[in-house]
């Protein structure tokens, strides 16, 4: 090798060192954010006895042997169904944050942390709809984590996953933040960060922190054909969740803004129609009559623009900022009407489902049944659901908990159409339906079921009043 070759040989060495240092550099220091952040980590074991039900597809075989052959079948003994995730210290004095499907149900959860300690927690509240439950250990001196600003986080940033997949403690995976605000199906109120980030049963509930080590999201989904990681993870942004804690630990519920419109995305073709510079917004569909939207003089075809001085580029960023407005404020909406820009001022009520499952909501009326107890929650059908099952509206069952709901056949899916003779075309004219109707009685639910007609038996229950 010539004395010219070897210069070249020493420099492609060296500029490939400083390459490689570059990109060491831009790493985040992930070893020092798991020794830091895992303390703040627990497992969470969550116990459910399975309930006995009066019939079951057994029945005809136990009903042959007592009929038959003089046998009487012993009763099944219910099983234990238990359930595993992870979670997080948010606060020293023993509070902890983890997701609702998590401990759904449950009779007992315990929480484990990192010195190996097992504790029971007690479920201080849960909110289905953002998936979050806080819970509550006794014990002091915990150490908890720091609480990020999931707003601040870019696409392409790293972020790191601490969790219990398939009951490994303490595991730690790392990748990118794939987009922000994801909407979901059935996932109105929260805007999901999406990672790359491998996440498997048992991360359920647990911390996605930033490089810094700061949480910033809730590991909640992911999306898979095979029930394993598929590079698609969702995280529920710790804003988000600490809106819902602070409303479980002051009032024990959570209250959510309630608009009164159906909305669907701007394209193209429409942004062309109604003169916009862009596809944007959201496009009211229809509106509810006497709702806020209708008091605030809101128009079919409008194009909700901002909301309270926020853009609106997308449709599903609107349930989602309603959903987190406070109930009774009033709100400014940017609206986009006949080719100009109009401002109306909107008073926000609060989510119908959420009066009917409140049993306060029902106080001082003697003889109304008790909607906390159906066990379900609803929502209103899309335009797009309506025109596929040709209908003009329903109450579209999106859970079904224990309660008279699920005992009269109810499913997730289903939608309902009528209650006794009254006609059903949104979640709260299911409620007001309810209500007008005296507790103790069996009510007849006319409901759609994968595109066939069926009636349900649906057995309303009293107020407990000592509750």
């Amino acid at each position: 090798m010539s004395l010219r070759q070897h210069g070249w040989g020493r420099a492609l060495v060296l500029c490939m060192g400083l390459v490689a240092a570059a990109a060491q550099a831009a790493l985040p220091e992930f070893a020092s954010i798991v020794e830091a952040a895992s303390p703040s980590v627990v497992n969470i074991s969550a116990t459910a006895k399975a309930k006995t039900t009066a019939s079951g597809p057994n029945d005809d075989i136990q009903e042959l042997l007592r009929r038959f052959y003089g046998l009487d079948a012993q009763p099944q003994q219910p099983r234990t169904r238990q359930a595993f995730g992870s979670g997080f210290i948010i606060s020293g004095d023993g509070y902890v944050l983890t997701n609702n499907h998590v401990i759904e149900d449950a009779d007992k959860v315990m929480v484990r942390l990192s010195d190996r300690r097992e504790i029971e927690a007690k479920v201080i509240g849960t909110d289905p709809r953002t998936d979050i439950a806080l819970l509550k250990i006794p014990a002091g001196n915990l150490p908890a984590v720091k609480i990020g600003k999931p707003e601040d986080l870019r696409v392409g940033d790293w972020v790191l996953a601490i969790g219990s997949p398939f009951g490994f403690d303490h595991s730690a995976t790392a990748g990118i933040v794939s987009a922000k605000s994801r909407p979901l199906p059935n996932e109105a109120y929260v805007p999901f960060i999406q990672t790359d980030v491998a996440i498997n049963p048992g991360n359920s509930g647990g911390p996605l922190f930033n490089a810094e080590g700061e949480v910033v999201g809730i590991n909640s989904q992911i999306y898979s054909r095979s029930g394993g990681f598929m590079g698609l993870s969702f995280a529920i942004p710790v804003d988000v969740a600490m809106d819902v804690v602070a409303q479980l630990r002051d009032k024990g519920k959570v209250s959510r803004g309630f608009l009164g419109v159906s909305i669907q995305e701007v394209t193209k073709e429409l942004a062309d129609a109604y003169g916009l510079e862009r596809p944007a917004g959201a496009l009211i569909a229809s509106i509810e009559p006497k709702s806020p939207a209708d008091r605030a003089g809101l128009k079919q075809g409008d194009v909700v623009t901002q909301f309270d001085g926020k853009a609106i580029n997308l449709a599903a960023e609107l349930p989602q900022a309603i959903g987190r407005a406070k109930v009774g404020e009033t709100y400014t909406l940017s609206v986009f009407r006949e080719r100009k820009p109009l401002a109306l001022k909107v008073k926000i009520d609060p989510l119908p489902e959420e009066q009917a499952e409140t049993p306060a909501a029902n106080a001082g009326k003697a003889g109304s049944p008790d909607l906390s107890r159906l066990g379900l929650t609803l929502r209103d059908l899309q335009p797009a659901e309506k025109t596929s099952l040709k209908i003009q509206g329903g109450a579209l069952v999106i859970r079904v908990g224990d309660g008279s709901g699920a005992d009269a056949g109810l499913m997730v899916g289903d939608v309902i159409t009528r209650v006794a003779s009254t006609p059903v075309t949104t979640a709260r004219e299911f409620a007001a339906a309810l209500r007008a109707l005296s507790a103790d009685q069996t009510v007849p639910l006319s409901i759609l079921r994968r595109g066939s007609s069926q009636i349900l038996a649906l057995k309303l229950e009293p107020q407990d009043t000592a509750r």
